[in-house]
């Protein structure tokens, strides 16, 4: 089985930075996408950032400028810095992986969340 575990998350204060690391396990041949999604209360889940092997990245206009994604293509492991954290980032955060190439074929894998609160 192919698993995404995440970590990283927690309370901040505005202003503050956090940053999340999630790492996929299980017999992975490689992954094309990873990224990282949100969910707020109240809200439905939304693209935050995304990252390919190649190092091609996408981020949401809310955080541009202030996260940033990076991956260790080795470790099949993509984190995300987090500056200067805003009360509208709390979120849970899910780790993305898209086109995970396995014996079985392609898979698209979600972790199951790191909360993330920005609060004072």
């Amino acid at each position: 089985q192919v698993q995404l575990v995440e970590s990283g998350g927690g309370l901040v204060q505005p202003g503050g930075s956090l940053r999340l690391s999630c790492a996929a396990s299980g017999s992975i041949f490689s992954i094309d996408a990873m990224g990282w999604y949100r969910q707020g209360p109240g809200k439905q889940r939304e693209l935050v950032a995304t990252i390919t092997s190649g190092g091609s990245t996408n981020y949401a206009d809310s955080v541009k400028g202030r996260f940033t994604i990076s991956r260790d293509n080795a470790k099949n492991t993509v984190y995300m810095q987090m500056n200067s954290l805003k009360p509208e980032d709390t979120a849970v955060y899910y780790c993305n992986a898209d086109r995970v190439a396995t014996m079985s074929g392609n898979l698209e894998v979600w972790g199951q969340g790191t909360l993330v609160t920005v609060s004072s």
